[in-house]
């Protein structure tokens, strides 16, 4: 009996080990955990709601803006950057409350100034798929985003420039883009093109704009599903920009699932003038670049080369990077 008992117990750690291994394998290349809390609300009516500064929960439209600002949490600063987090929640049952209890939920805010930062669209030759942590690696990068989206076949959907060329073709009428003219990066709607002087140095055409002159668009709450799955909870990402220059984003982060609403509704109360959604869903991903090394965030896989629907690898073919500014020499006469 001591012999099988013995046995028995080597069995069980055994099994809690493969199962621990089994674990930490999907949470690196699926993040499980994430995926457990998006997938637990994903169908809840309740909205998303944020922890104050007081350690109470309220949602996004019922928050001050100083409310808002306070409730962020710093994570990084250095100068003319500063990535916070807004600990989020949503009711949706006995299995998402637990997910969110055990996993947490996040929302992620990046705030970069253009002063210290330098905007552009970065992908590999031929848009061959890539991820946001090869650009940055490869690129020198401070931060870097998912920027358009792309067709079954992996090419960009929209027109891209880069360093002054149009390197692809527009797509429809596609309402949102990111644009970099005379040094200075924009966000917003389509419109701003025509409004901002100047050749287009870097850029990329981008779905759906929800913001302009601190107005939010009317089909963002009203007609959230005539032209885009505005109502579904999923990963978002939003690029937005300050009066004062200063570009603000808007990022799901781990289990922290929103509609377009609601994302529109947090960046409008951090003073966003102008701002339009990003590649989000299961293709969002990001990286940050820190004191501690890079940190990365994907939504579903983007490395192991699944077929199947369910698991295939998301890669993309453009991203928004950020690099900081080289430093200015001065000459000097040697006087």
């Amino acid at each position: 009996m001591p012999g099988k008992r013995g046995c028995l117990k080597k069995l069980l750690l055994l099994a809690l080990l493969g199962l621990l291994v089994v674990w930490c394998a999907g949470e690196f290349f699926f993040n499980l955990n994430s995926n457990l809390v998006a997938v637990s609300v994903r169908d809840s009516k309740n909205p998303l709601q944020i922890r104050t500064k007081r350690g109470d929960w309220k949602p996004a439209v019922a928050l001050t803006v100083g409310d808002l600002e306070a409730a962020l949490i710093e994570r990084h600063r250095e100068t003319g950057m500063v990535w916070s987090t807004l600990r989020v929640r949503r009711e949706g049952g006995a299995l998402a409350d637990m997910a969110q209890r055990v996993f947490g939920a996040e929302v992620q805010v990046v705030t970069l100034s253009p002063e210290r930062f330098d905007f552009m669209t970065t992908y590999r030759p031929k848009f061959e798929l890539t991820t946001s942590s090869e650009r940055m690696s490869e690129e020198n990068l401070w931060f870097c985003i998912t920027g358009n989206f792309r067709d079954p076949k992996g090419r960009p959907m929209g027109w891209v420039y880069h360093e002054g060329r149009q390197v692809n073709v527009p797509f429809g009428e596609w309402s949102g883009c990111f644009f970099v003219k005379d040094g200075r990066p924009w966000f917003g709607p389509k419109s701003l093109l025509n409004e901002v002087p100047g050749l287009i140095q870097e850029g990329c055409q981008v779905y759906p704009s929800v913001m302009k002159n601190h107005t939010t668009f009317s089909y963002v709450d009203l007609k959230p599903d005539e032209f885009f799955d505005g109502s579904k909870i999923s990963y978002r990402a939003l690029g937005g920009m300050r009066k004062d220059g200063m570009i603000v984003f808007v990022l799901s982060g781990d289990g922290g699932v929103m509609n377009v609403s609601e994302v529109t509704e947090i960046a409008r109360k951090l003073d966003v003038q102008h701002a339009t959604l990003l590649d989000g869903g299961r293709a969002l991903q990001y990286s940050i670049r820190t004191d501690d090394g890079p940190w990365h965030f994907h939504a579903f896989n983007n490395q192991l080369p699944f077929t199947h629907r369910w698991l295939e690898r998301q890669r993309s073919p453009v991203y928004i990077g950020v690099r900081r500014k080289a430093p200015v020499i001065l000459s000097g006469d040697g006087g």
